[in-house]
């Protein structure tokens, strides 16, 4: 894992700052995530493994996938041409990942993952958007989930911070602390 970062980091800077100078960070973004989702795919694994096609060919096969409704634009083509060139088309997902938290740090936000027993409302992911953007100084994008075998309360992650404020952690506490 590793080293697919090694690799994937200044393509992802590069992609980075091309888009900032640009001003399209977010379109870099979305066309990033696409063909990251599509390179993917088994079969898109396999083409991208195969010796026998040139770099050129591969590329353009990846435009050819990901250009169905025009959402690919002559820069991010030629970005691709120059990935297919140096054989890193594969790295793609790892580029995305990259990319998005050079963007997030440039943007100071960051994404918060909330899981939660029950769906939250509308006015409590508000207030807790509120409270971690207080906590990490910076804005936030909420992504929640639901997991029933919390049994209550939440779990935030917001990069290397989790606060686990389940039922089923509490309960788990309360069982170590009778125990000892």
């Amino acid at each position: 894992m590793m080293e697919l970062t090694t690799c994937a980091r200044p393509y992802a800077k590069a992609a980075f700052e091309y888009a900032r100078d640009a001003s399209r960070l977010s379109e870099w973004s979305d066309m990033l995530s696409l063909c990251a989702s599509v390179t993917a795919y088994q079969k898109v694994v396999e083409l991208l493994g195969n010796p026998q096609l040139s770099g050129a060919q591969q590329a353009e096969t990846i435009i050819g996938l990901c250009q169905g409704d025009g959402s690919l634009d002559q820069p991010f083509e030629n970005y691709l041409r120059v990935l297919s060139e140096h054989r890193r088309l594969q790295l793609l997902p790892e580029i995305a990942v990259l990319y998005a938290r050079l963007r997030a740090e440039e943007e100071r936000s960051q994404q918060v993952q909330v899981t939660s027993a029950y769906p939250l409302s509308q006015e409590q992911q508000d207030k807790l958007a509120e409270k971690m953007a207080a906590r990490l100084g910076r804005s936030v994008q909420l992504v929640t989930e639901i997991d029933s075998s919390i049994l209550g309360g939440v779990i935030v992650k917001a990069g290397d911070l989790v606060i686990d404020g389940s039922l089923r952690a509490r309960l788990g506490k309360l069982a170590d602390a009778m125990i000892s």
